[in-house]
């Protein structure tokens, strides 16, 4: 499951570099979870030569990410903003002594990390 995971996380990013054939080869196995005798019989192709291609997808894909390294950039910053959030929400629970303004700024903090959150 951990691999279907990885590779649909690396899809997601680098999708778009594949050729629209490799894209629906792909997506039948990694989104549609089909056989490859079902992917084969569709395409039109033999039950190798999709194995083939998605392990070609694969390497594609696994080479755009050891180069630009997407996925990991993006995981580091969604734990930071998450951290974010959180550290924010502890200070405002210790609200009591800190000026209207700085109560509001860490309202606005914690929702700015939300949003964020919300849209990686």
């Amino acid at each position: 499951m951990e691999k279907i995971v990885e590779q649909g996380i690396l899809y997601d990013f680098y999708g778009e570099l594949l050729t629209e054939h490799q894209r629906k080869i792909y997506e039948a196995v990694v989104y549609n979870d089909l056989s490859l005798s079902e992917i084969a019989e569709e395409a039109g192709i033999s039950r190798q030569g999709v194995h083939d291609l998605i392990k070609r997808c694969n390497i594609i894909l696994q080479d755009c990410e050891d180069k630009l390294h997407l996925v990991e950039k993006f995981g580091k910053t969604k734990e930071k903003v998450i951290k974010i959030s959180q550290l924010a929400k502890a200070v405002d629970k210790d609200a009591m002594s800190l000026t209207k303004e700085a109560t509001d700024n860490l309202e606005k903090i914690s929702l700015l990390a939300a949003e964020i959150i919300e849209e990686l």
